[in-house]
């Protein structure tokens, strides 16, 4: 049996098997088994790119380790573990920057070098929602195209909610300008009193069409109404958390399918949150949306979304019946239906007991 020697031993022969040192590899398998989980965790949960990045290192740092006539592991251990976790770090610290952002104290965030460049859109005065008509424009004040917002608020910064195309021109033009306005609406009813084969100049339709045009100018006035004006300040603090009901408003107003009428009543709940409205103003908001040419369905809904834009209450509660004259005195001719829509928002669309008392106190 030929007996064992270490390498550099002068009886050494040819016939000797040189002694091999104990495989260590088990803690290099262990370095590789965490850089293969974390590159395989970066590939398929965070980012591909990096995730290849990093198994193709480990891959290449294994081949180039068992290739190594050494057997030393270190350097592609280190490399392996380097670009394993580099990749990983790569992957997750934009995560983990906002996380430090609100960790740290508020004046730790941005500095004075970094503060304007870290202002949002939703912090920009133009684009804050309002609360209460104090951050409205006074009275007299420029007045800016409600239409330049992206997306309009239920009451934007001029006082106007949901305006019409013309309505901030229809607001601020002169008495020349009316009147020309006026001129030119009289014009085109005289045209359609002679379409439908009337004389127009006939002593009963001589002043018609300038009646007309002035009542039609009445009928759609809450396009150019500000809610700045309708509330006046009647916003007051109050220690009040129950519900506040104003019901049976009467309504008027216009089918824009028709332009026939349709009237019926409104009833307005909400649930303070210790803040009230004044009593009136729920009567002259519903009136405001409904000189206009609308959809029952919409006016339910912008009365309660602007009342919930300015009150911030608990919950708001709106329902309308109403008549519609455009299925009563035409179409179908059913002159007894009623239409009723509602629409809830707060307290009042999740808790089912408190939409239910609001609608039984309204019957």
């Amino acid at each position: 049996m030929p007996r064992r020697e270490f390498p550099g031993d002068p009886r050494r022969s040819d016939n000797v098997v040189p002694y091999t040192a104990p495989d260590n590899s088990s803690e290099g398998n262990v370095y590789y088994l965490v850089a293969f989980a974390s590159s395989m965790g970066t590939l398929f949960l965070k980012s591909k790119p990096l995730g290849w990045l990093a198994l193709l290192s480990s891959l290449l740092s294994v081949f180039s380790d068992r290739q190594s006539a050494s057997g030393s592991s270190g350097g592609s251990r280190l490399s392996t573990i380097t670009l394993a976790f580099t990749a990983l770090l790569m992957a997750y610290v934009p995560e983990l920057v906002p996380l430090t952002r609100e960790l740290l104290p508020s004046n730790a965030k941005t500095g004075p070098a970094s503060s304007a460049s870290t202002t949002t859109a939703m912090d920009s005065p133009a684009s804050t929602r309002p609360q209460t008509p104090s951050i409205f424009p006074p009275p007299g004040a420029p007045l800016k195209l409600a239409l330049e917002a992206t997306a309009p608020h239920p009451v934007d910064l001029n006082g106007l909610s949901w305006p019409s195309i013309g309505a901030e021109q229809r607001r601020s033009e002169s008495a020349e300008e009316r009147e020309t306005r006026l001129a030119k609406m009289s014009g085109a009813v005289r045209t359609l009193l002679e379409c439908i084969g009337e004389d127009p100049d006939r002593e009963g339709l001589l002043k018609t069409p300038e009646r007309y045009a002035k009542a039609l100018m009445f009928l759609t006035k809450g396009y150019d109404e500000s809610m700045n004006d309708l509330i006046n300040g009647a916003l007051f603090d109050e220690d009040h958390e129950e519900m506040v009901i104003v019901r049976d408003i009467d309504v008027f107003s216009l089918c824009e399918h028709h332009l026939v009428p349709f009237c019926g009543k409104v009833s307005i709940g909400y649930i303070p949150n210790r803040r009230v409205l004044g009593l009136s103003k729920l009567a002259r908001i519903a009136e405001m949306f409904s000189r206009r040419l609308q959809l029952q369905e919409r006016l339910t809904k912008q009365i309660a979304v602007a009342l919930d834009e300015i009150l911030q209450p608990q919950g708001v509660a709106v329902l309308v019946e109403a008549s519609h004259q455009c299925m009563v005195m035409r179409g179908v001719q059913k002159p007894g239906s009623k239409t009723i829509t509602s629409f809830m928002l707060g307290r009042f669309r999740t808790d089912p007991k408190t939409r239910e008392e609001f609608l039984s106190l309204v019957k």
